[in-house]
């Protein structure tokens, strides 16, 4: 793998509890970072506080209201001093059912999260990267942003929408120094695989355990998003379907 340093840098992540954003929080750490943990699971975010030592800070925080995520990137600069990396990761699967059957309070439940939050992030962390004149925000993106799976019809649309948030961040942050992009990482070995798994809807639910990769994959390919050898990317998801990604970021 590619070996990176981020000494000196602050990172907030959601979502940062287990998966992805767990795997992440890791690897800054180890990487020198100072990380800011947030998500609603307050026991398991404590714990992960715990093990990585000092330069970890947890906020519980529920990303589907403005308020939360706000006072998380005003607690990091208050105590930290500076946010240099904002990721969007947290988010929710549910509800898998067809668009006929679906709970319309459950899929609201996951636009608030996968939509709406992501929203919240940027809208939080944009101004004082602005201020400061540089910064990364990195969402973490699907496939379901790019093409319909069935069963999914909550997911596949925040997702989209979120790319498209992405997207718009970028063109409009983009010469003031903010790179905004997001990491499409595949299916990966966590708990929501574990859901999908349960649902049985759709060819997704039908792979085998083997067939994901392992979290820690997509938490380097976030760190190597965070240097300028990703800056072709810019706007846009990073696929790690892509075995040209896979090798850049030293995964192969």
């Amino acid at each position: 793998m590619v070996n990176l340093t981020f000494k000196e840098k602050t990172v907030v992540i959601t979502g940062a509890s287990r998966g992805i954003g767990e795997a992440a929080a890791r690897a800054f750490a180890a990487a020198g970072a100072n990380v800011v943990l947030t998500a609603r699971s307050t026991d398991a975010l404590n714990a992960l506080a715990a093990e990585l030592g000092d330069k970890a800070l947890a906020l519980p925080c529920d990303v589907s209201g403005p308020g939360a995520i706000q006072s998380v990137v005003d607690q990091t600069i208050e105590r930290i001093g500076s946010m240099d990396i904002f990721i969007g990761n947290a988010g929710m699967i549910d509800p898998i059912s067809h668009l006929a059957e679906t709970d319309a309070e459950a899929y609201g439940r996951t636009i608030d999260v996968n939509l709406k939050g992501v929203f919240y992030g940027m809208r939080a962390a944009l101004p004082p990267m602005i201020a400061q004149g540089h910064g990364t925000i990195i969402t973490i993106s699907s496939g379901a942003a790019h093409g319909p799976v069935e069963g999914w019809s909550a997911y596949c649309s925040a997702k989209a929408g979120a790319y498209m948030l992405t997207r718009v961040a970028d063109k409009e942050n983009r010469d003031k120094g903010v790179r905004v992009l997001g990491l499409s990482p595949g299916t990966v070995a966590t708990q929501m695989q574990r859901d999908i798994k349960a649902s049985g809807i759709n060819p997704v639910s039908q792979l085998d355990w083997s067939d994901h990769i392992p979290p820690e994959w997509p938490a380097q390919a976030l760190m190597w998003m965070c240097t300028p050898a990703a800056d072709d990317h810019l706007g846009d998801d990073v696929s790690l379907r892509d075995e040209s990604i896979r090798k850049a970021v030293g995964l192969i």
